[in-house]
């Protein structure tokens, strides 16, 4: 994600996402990890939008809504 975010966001993101995937999928706490990484708004455009996430179109289950 883009930096500036609270450690007390990244928490709160991480039981969200645990709690949506064990909704969906099952499985106990031990089943899932989360990992967040801090990039800058260069390092997003330069980097990670055209080579982590429109690069890799395949595994890509939602589009972002923007372009770079």
């Amino acid at each position: 994600m883009i930096e500036g975010k609270t450690e007390e966001q990244k928490q709160k993101l991480t039981q969200e996402i645990i709690k949506a995937a064990q909704s969906v999928i099952g499985l106990g706490d031990d089943s899932y990890s989360v990992s967040i990484e801090d990039f800058t708004a260069s390092e997003w455009k330069e980097d990670v939008y055209p080579n982590e996430i429109m690069g890799k179109k395949d595994a890509l289950y939602k589009s972002p809504g923007y372009n770079m």
